[in-house]
């Protein structure tokens, strides 16, 4: 059954391969909640819609032209009027270097151009709902590149998590190892919606835009390092 025109996640592809493009919206225009709304060829023109559309979200390859997907979510993430786009930021494969910078500019997760599906339209979902796509091997992902930076690099100024309670603290480092809020739960001996509701708290604490930006603080601030993740 078609769900109503309210419940339906609207979508915006900015990529500059018209292939790329195409077949994105090509899988998403299967499914009965999704909708593109609108594509574009550049950074520039894809701010331009996500201002004109309001997207759920934002479908952005981070190498583009005229602006490029790290600054156009930077961009987008530094705008109060469109505080409900997530950004998920597209790549290749060998592009690693690139995780961090997305996701301190607000990006809520970044996906690989040849994802297979089930899992794009799973991601699209999720993004949509404000979760993060931190998967634990996205997060191997972060801590191999935490490892490959000077110590000094590692523990950040140590003070952004003052105004944590330990319970906070708790669930914010439990974020960065990659947990859903079912395995913090366990974790932490508590119900999902008490791990949910720490999370929540130390975001809106922290200033936070999603869980993405929690695993940044966490490793920047010191709360977690390589070595205990």
């Amino acid at each position: 059954m078609t769900r109503g025109a309210d419940l339906m996640i609207r979508v915006l592809l900015v990529d500059d391969q018209p292939l790329i493009r195409s077949g994105f919206r090509a899988l998403l225009d299967l499914e009965d909640d999704i909708e593109v709304v609108a594509e574009a060829a550049d950074g520039a023109e894809g701010l331009a819609l996500a201002a004109r559309h309001l997207p759920d979200v934002v479908l952005i390859d981070i190498r583009m032209p005229v602006v490029d997907g790290i600054e156009a979510t930077r961009r987008i993430a530094a705008d109060p009027a469109l505080a409900q786009v997530h950004v998920v930021i597209l790549t290749n494969y060998g592009m690693d270097e690139y995780v961090l910078d997305a996701l301190r500019a607000g990006a809520a997760g970044f996906l690989v151009k040849d994802i297979v599906p089930d899992d794009l339209v799973h991601a699209v979902r999720v993004a949509a709902r404000g979760d993060a796509l931190l998967a634990p091997s996205i997060t191997r992902k972060l801590i191999k590149r935490y490892v490959a930076q000077p110590p000094s690099l590692l523990t950040g100024t140590g003070t952004g998590l003052d105004g944590l309670t330990e319970r906070e603290r708790e669930a914010v480092a439990l974020v960065a190892q990659g947990l859903s809020n079912d395995q913090i739960a366990d974790r932490m001996v508590i119900s999902p919606l008490t791990a949910k509701t720490h999370i929540n708290r130390a975001m809106t604490k922290l200033h936070a835009r999603d869980r993405a930006q929690l695993v940044v603080l966490a490793y920047e601030s010191g709360l977690v390092t390589p070595g205990n993740a």
